[in-house]
């Protein structure tokens, strides 16, 4: 799921017993997994709609983008040619309206679309097609395609050992979690091994300057080593939305405590033909400075490992 400059340019509505017009403050704190798990299960219940509106465009029904500067999985083949995909079982993690997954089953593919919001999944039937049976090869809307669809925590993925022959996640689950290694353990446990997981995240050197698109988007403003996560709250202090900024080097850390094995790391380029503003992405800063980071890994095979 791409998220929309980390959440941060959206006012997310206040829980239940909350002002609904009330902004949430804005706050670096520490937030621990399950506050951070219950916020941001809420922040994309009630986001959902608005995001799904709003960039529905531009992510389409049934297309593979892996970020705002529009990088294009059939274009890519981070998860290797597409011919390679037919048959392999596919984990999409944090798939939001699965539009990344629809896409792989119009390959042959035969993904499962996991992500923490049930209002994200309603959209993922809403799209797909509540009456398309099961086992069709389109993609769309009323196309044929009924994709698994499981609403879970990423942080303990409700699957067997060895289940997915590949993983991807477009902006989904990581940037949110605090316990990111939690995350890429169970993926690399429901890997066969060789598996490849390929997943996007915001780069992390965006965290050290302002969420604007423009020239004042361009200044530091903090430091890029600051881990501490970035907060919304409610008028009682509890935590609607919460992010974790890890370090490009705390990621590549990550993924080899993890037992992975990191083949690239791939910081796309803007392209003359993207002309829109997402959040804190544009055409102007994303000609200077890289947005995302896009990490290509695979199982390394190892047995026993966490």
């Amino acid at each position: 799921m791409i998220q929309d400059d980390g959440g941060r340019n959206f006012a997310a509505a206040g829980p239940a017993g909350t002002d609904p017009g009330a902004e949430p403050a804005a706050v670096r704190r520490q937030a621990g997994g399950a506050e951070s798990s219950r916020a941001n299960r809420g922040w994309w219940d009630r986001n959902a709609d608005e995001y799904q509106d709003d960039h529905g465009a531009f992510l389409g029904d049934a297309r593979f983008v892996w970020c705002p500067e529009g990088l294009d999985e059939a274009e890519a083949r981070l998860l290797g040619p597409a011919a390679g995909l037919r048959g392999r079982r596919v984990l999409e993690v944090g798939a939001g309206a699965a539009q990344c997954s629809r896409w792989l089953a119009a390959q042959g593919a035969l993904p499962v679309a996991l992500d923490l919001s049930h209002r994200q999944l309603l959209h993922a039937l809403r799209i797909g097609g509540a009456d398309a049976p099961a086992g069709g090869g389109g993609a769309g809307p009323g196309s044929g395609t009924r994709l698994p669809l499981v609403e879970a925590d990423a942080r303990a993925l409700p699957f067997a050992d060895g289940s997915f022959d590949m993983a991807c996640s477009a902006y989904g689950a990581l940037p949110f979690v605090a316990d990111p290694l939690r995350v890429l353990r169970e993926v690399r446990r429901v890997l066969r091994p060789g598996g490849r997981w390929v997943f996007s995240v915001t780069h992390p050197m965006r965290w050290a300057l302002p969420d604007e698109p423009g020239p004042e988007g361009l200044t530091v403003i903090g430091s890029y080593f600051d881990r501490t996560p970035y907060v919304e709250e409610d008028e009682r202090g509890r935590a609607v939305y919460v992010e974790h900024h890890r370090t490009l080097g705390d990621r590549v850390r990550d993924l080899v405590a993890a037992g992975f094995r990191l083949l690239d790391v791939v910081e796309p380029e803007w392209p003359e033909w993207n002309s829109q503003e997402w959040g804190g992405w544009s055409p102007l800063r994303g000609r200077l400075i890289p947005g995302t980071a896009i990490f290509v890994c695979e199982h390394d095979g190892a047995a026993g490992r966490p």
